[in-house]
């Protein structure tokens, strides 16, 4: 299991977060059942090729499905890194977890119909696909159908980040319980800022479709393309104030571990 392979080696392990999760649950075991069944529908359409021909219209998908595939690790990793961190088994957090797993579901197939109309223009192509009878359609009959996708895909979006907001601000709001340290506050803090940004992003590119009309189409894809500056922009101001109240949190160790040694 790969989860438990993750948990032995210490991946994504941190020295400053300690691991209050270190057996699966019930809950991740279900989980694992659910995105291993979201990747199996990425693939269970294709048929084996009967003829080369087959083949190279199966070869085809191979970019949409590793993007799906892509996307839906990631999703997985981040709630493995969130059990690990937190080890919440608790009502809130099943539910949380119970809507993750309902939209990972039900957008299995948006996803991949998005993503190969994509990748099918990008190759050059025309956005038009073979069905099974030998006939050869267009993905899309008209431009309005583009802005439709593109809200479909900035709700799924949108919903899965929200989870993870409401999932990491349910763990923050425990933190006595938990007895996180200051440095585990703050990356909990900065786990809900990374989502919040993320729905943002989402958020922009549903407003420009919904407001603008399908012509704004090709922006409201575009949009997801700030991903990467709003992470680095974040990580950057973030990481800074890190290592700000890292420096103190070690200055009061120190202050600590020193007073004993002036009483004596």
């Amino acid at each position: 299991m790969i989860r438990q392979r993750l948990i032995e080696k210490q991946i994504g392990a941190s020295t400053s977060f300690r691991w209050r999760g270190i057996e699966i649950s019930r809950i991740e075991g279900l989980s694992d059942a659910v995105f291993g069944f979201a990747i199996t529908l990425l693939v269970v359409s294709l048929e084996v090729p009967k003829t080369f021909n087959e083949l190279a219209s199966a070869m085809n998908g191979f970019g949409a499905f590793a993007i799906c595939f892509g996307l839906l690790f990631l999703v997985w990793y981040n709630q493995h890194k969130f059990f690990r961190r937190y080890g919440l088994q608790d009502t809130i957090t099943i539910v949380l977890n119970a809507i993750l797993l309902f939209v990972v579901l039900f957008y299995v197939y948006p996803l991949k119909f998005l993503f190969t109309f994509l990748v099918n223009r990008i190759t050059g192509g025309h956005g038009e696909v073979r069905l099974a009878n030998g006939n050869i359609e267009s993905m899309l009959e008209s431009e309005s159908q583009m802005g439709t996708l593109m809200l479909i895909f900035g709700v799924g979006y949108l919903a899965i980040f929200l989870v993870f907001v409401l999932l990491y601000f349910h763990a923050y709001r425990r933190r006595e319980q938990l007895e996180l340290t200051a440095l585990e506050r703050f990356d909990t803090i900065n786990s809900i800022q990374e989502s919040g940004l993320n729905c943002v992003i989402a958020l922009v590119s549903i407003s420009l479709v919904w407001f603008g009309g399908y012509r704004y189409s090709s922006f409201a894809g575009m949009t997801y393309m700030l991903t990467g500056f709003a992470m680095a922009a974040h990580g950057f101001i973030m990481g800074s104030r890190r290592k700000e109240l890292e420096k103190r949190v070690n200055t009061q160790i120190a202050e600590t571990a020193y007073e004993p040694e002036l009483q004596s």
